[in-house]
């Protein structure tokens, strides 16, 4: 395992989180994707962190709040340290019957961290994420309560999930002008078969030392090798049940080929090949994955022993390239002679 910088702090994470979205089920879209109890997420945080996972990622909302409450628990029967543990959680959806009890307001965000460290049974939370964007709330107030929870104490970094680059941009410069709080990190879908991101994000990431946390690599399942072109498989999957997030199947089952192929030569998995993949992307920071199962589990941590070749990777970025989009075609074009050699 090894261990990146999250953006430009210095705090040492894991380049593969452990998500827990698979934790608590509790009814509706959360029972899709998983319904671990207390002692199977035990399991499975036991063997992650015995991995030298030191990440783990949970959110409000997964399972009502059981995912929080499930997690927390699992770390303290891990019997480590708090310390040796980075913790995320988010943010932003609904928890309650009322107007204010969803978004990113002040009011919101200081009433949720609360509620999250009496559910994670901690007294402080290692990365806060606001988990999308809130159209009704100023920026300024967002990123401004985000730096009051870091000088109480209550949280240690910051981050947001699913904003646009330009959403970005602006609370970055928000926080720079008045010496507030940066946000380390974002967490974004991107995955060999989604790379949108790539267009404008990923390169304010590098540019601004945003570390990026990878959500849903494996595109809900369907990059796992387990299913057809079709769409069938074997095996089931979440897929079935929950068809998220929206791919390009007729390029993700492209990407599939060429992925099983590598992974026939190098005698491993296709998911394995799937993650090994975004692992070598230079502005990727970790990437969160998630189980049902210890076995599940285990063959998505073998992926930090995977090597792709260059040659490899030329394949996969290939099979999987992105059309062509303005004005990312014109830029390229016009600055053609103008690339540092």
């Amino acid at each position: 395992m090894r261990y990146n910088k999250l953006g430009g702090t210095g705090l040492l994470v894991s380049e593969l989180t452990l998500g827990t979205m698979t934790f608590g089920g509790n009814g509706g879209i959360w029972s899709a994707i998983g319904e671990l109890d207390q002692s199977a997420a035990d399991r499975i945080v036991a063997r992650a962190l015995d991995a030298g996972v030191n990440f783990i990622d949970t959110a409000d909302v997964y399972a009502s709040g059981l995912s929080e409450e499930i997690t927390g628990r699992a770390m303290v029967n891990s019997g480590r340290k708090r310390s040796d543990i980075v913790l995320a959680t988010k943010a932003l959806g609904q928890v309650g019957p009322g107007p204010n009890d969803r978004g990113a307001s002040r009011g919101h965000i200081m009433d949720a961290v609360k509620a999250s460290l009496a559910r994670l049974g901690t007294d402080y939370i290692d990365l806060y994420q606001i988990h999308g964007f809130d159209p009704l709330t100023p920026v300024e107030e967002t990123v401004r309560a985000l730096d009051d929870l870091v000088r109480h104490g209550h949280v240690r970094y910051v981050g947001v999930s699913n904003w646009a680059a330009w959403q970005i941009m602006k609370a970055l410069g928000i926080a720079d002008a008045n010496g507030w709080t940066r946000f380390a990190s974002l967490q974004a879908y991107y995955t060999i078969a989604g790379r949108d991101l790539e267009r404008e994000i990923a390169p304010l990431l590098l540019d601004q030392k945003v570390g990026l946390m990878v959500w849903s690599p494996l595109a809900g399942g369907l990059l796992s090798g387990k299913y057809d072109r079709d769409g069938t498989s074997a095996e089931g999957g979440r897929r079935a049940n929950f068809d998220f997030p929206p791919v390009d199947k007729d390029r993700a089952f492209d990407a599939v080929e060429v992925m099983r192929e590598i992974a026939g030569a190098k005698g491993v998995t296709v998911a394995q090949v799937a993650l090994a993949y975004l692992l070598k992307k230079p502005f990727v920071t970790t990437v969160i994955i998630g189980a049902k199962t210890v076995e599940q589990l285990d063959d998505n941590l073998a992926a930090v022993a995977v090597t792709l070749s260059d040659d490899d990777m030329s394949k996969l970025d290939a099979v999987s390239a992105l059309p062509p989009e303005y004005p990312g075609w014109m830029l390229e074009r016009q600055s053609e002679n103008r690339k540092a050699g």
